[in-house]
């Protein structure tokens, strides 16, 4: 294990759940938006809920678990994102008659985005980012003390 590969490993941490932050943020801003894009068919469609996909750096936690289970273990590379994918949810139809994009029986597709889903996803996300910030600190403290030693 190098000096470095904890600060690298919380450093990936940090990126990858500051992009789940964003990615929240777009799904809350969006909440209310029925027009996000065109489909195939020339008809708008409301805006749906993206999610983040993580993905371990370098070999799948499970062979590092079993590798510390039998004492031969080595670290993790951290985390990094993989992909941003849609929720294939359906729509929300809410009766709204005087809204432009409601259809004949006066019904709109609204983005399936859950505010509570998304404030608990955002809660999560900051907590794991506080967490890394946390650990990033401790290994920093730790590297200053094995300098001082030299003094």
């Amino acid at each position: 294990m190098g000096v470095f590969d904890s600060i690298n490993v919380s450093g990936s941490a940090l990126t990858a759940q500051r992009l789940r932050m964003d990615v929240v943020s777009s799904n809350l801003a969006n909440a209310e938006t029925t027009r996000a894009r065109m489909n195939e068919n020339g008809e708008w469609e409301p805006y749906r809920r993206k999610m983040v996909v993580f993905q371990p750096k370098g070999e799948p936690f499970q062979n590092i678990f079993q590798k510390a289970i039998n004492k031969s273990s080595t670290p993790g590379e951290g985390v990094r994102v993989t992909n941003i994918t849609e929720d294939q949810s359906p729509f929300k139809l809410v009766y709204h008659p005087d809204h432009p994009d409601a259809d004949p029986n006066g019904y709109v597709r609204m983005p399936n985005v859950d505010p509570l889903r998304e404030m608990v996803d955002l809660m999560s996300a900051t907590r794991s980012y506080e967490a890394n910030v946390t650990s990033l600190n401790a290994s920093k403290s730790m590297l200053l003390k094995a300098l001082e030693i030299g003094k």
